[in-house]
């Protein structure tokens, strides 16, 4: 948790987030991924000054874990001074002791947004989802918290200017937009409505950028006048070497097949698994793991 310190901007865990994904959509499949059409409401997790602090706590953290479909999990809440903003004891249930900072008491508007990411480390445990070491493993529990539907909470709880700040999470402001526009794009929702944070408006609008840049890559369609002169360079180098890889950091990579056409392998710009396809012009390629249908000039 950021506390009156500084942020970090920017993408540095760009590939941890995308792998989060993949594995999301490879441990849930497609089918349950899309069971999580609505976020979290900003009315069910409301907290005023007026609320008592812990059944008001109790009360969020039901609704997160009916977000979540965990009927039979309980959480109970609690408060204590810490450095990090949460903390969850991860046991196997029904029963788990979610501490939060004591920062908590007086800021109340955010309890949602804690509960969200130790709710979720919660889910990820019960379905034995995780990655190797502490740092990637909270960056899956934040990428999979936006995902799913709970994550606006944590960006919204981002708020900085010249003489305090404030960020929960591992992600960067900008990486739970981006996140959070790849959960727009599948499921067709505006969570920008949401933000009381005029930070995380902004921090939103900049990972949907970046978001969008996934699905203008070539050999897609979408892709722009300069990459795709670079794709047709980088292609007839290929063709010349039988399959050589291009040069620089590109998005897309040339094998042989045998005997058979040259190949190109690219990323999905939904889950971000590779995909596979034989170089011979206009080509409709279809997602195995999360079903998107894309439209490619190979």
């Amino acid at each position: 948790m950021a506390n009156d310190g500084p942020v970090e901007h920017g993408y540095p865990h760009l590939e941890t987030v995308r792998a989060a994904v993949t594995a999301l959509y490879r441990r849930l499949s497609y089918d349950s991924v899309r069971t999580f059409p609505v976020s979290v409401a900003p009315a069910d997790v409301a907290f005023c000054d007026t609320d008592d602090l812990y059944l008001g706590a109790q009360r969020v953290a039901r609704e997160l874990v009916r977000h979540y479909r965990l009927p039979d999990a309980r959480l109970i809440v609690s408060f204590r001074e810490m450095s990090h903003a949460a903390n969850v004891e991860l046991t196997a249930g029904p029963e788990y002791f979610v501490e939060l900072n004591d920062r908590f008491r007086t800021h109340r508007r955010d309890i949602g947004a804690a509960l969200a990411h130790e709710v979720t480390h919660v889910y990820l445990h019960r379905l034995g989802l995780s990655f190797p070491g502490v740092r990637d493993n909270e960056i899956l529990t934040d990428t999979v918290t936006t995902y799913l539907g709970a994550g606006w909470l944590l960006l919204d709880a981002y708020r900085e200017d010249a003489a305090s700040s404030q960020k929960l999470g591992y992600l960067t402001p900008e990486e739970f937009g981006y996140v959070l526009a790849k959960r727009a794009l599948v499921f067709d929702e505006d969570p920008s409505v949401w933000f009381t944070s005029p930070q995380a408006y902004t921090a939103y609008l900049r990972g949907r950028e970046r978001a969008l840049l996934d699905g203008r890559q070539p050999p897609l369609t979408a892709a722009g006048w300069a990459g795709r002169r670079r794709y047709a360079r980088d292609r007839r180098h290929a063709q010349d070497r039988r399959g050589a890889g291009p040069a620089g950091d590109v998005p897309y990579a040339f094998t042989p097949d045998g005997r058979g056409p040259l190949r190109v392998s690219f990323s999905c710009p939904t889950c971000h698994q590779r995909i596979r396809v034989p170089v011979r012009g206009r080509v409709r390629a279809r997602c195995g793991l999360c079903r998107t249908v894309l439209e490619c000039d190979t």
